[in-house]
């Protein structure tokens, strides 16, 4: 994926294999959480980005994109965050972990 795909705060969805991601830029940093909300089974690449928090468009579930924890109800279980490396203007992310 291309640093110029994802957007400060406008999330942006990658399929790496069976696995979609959710990933995030704030401030030219960029982070990657499962894109499936652990309350709603929403993707949250379609949620609302305030800085380092995503926001479930399903129930207002809320995350923290660098460490994946449930932030505000209904969510109380974390999402997987996963190692994001950039080079040369391209995104890396293991999934793998």
């Amino acid at each position: 994926m291309d640093v110029a795909e994802v957007q400060e705060g406008r999330p942006a969805l990658v399929v790496l294999g069976d696995t979609e991601v959710a990933v995030f830029r704030v401030e030219n940093e960029f982070y990657a959480i499962d894109d499936l909300c652990s309350h709603a089974e929403a993707s949250l690449s379609e949620g609302e980005q305030f800085g380092y928090i995503v926001e479930c468009p399903r129930h207002g579930g809320r995350f923290d994109i660098r460490t994946g924890k449930a932030k505000h109800f209904p969510a109380f279980s974390p999402v997987r965050t996963f190692p994001v490396k950039v080079e040369d203007g391209s995104i890396y992310i293991d999934v793998e972990e």
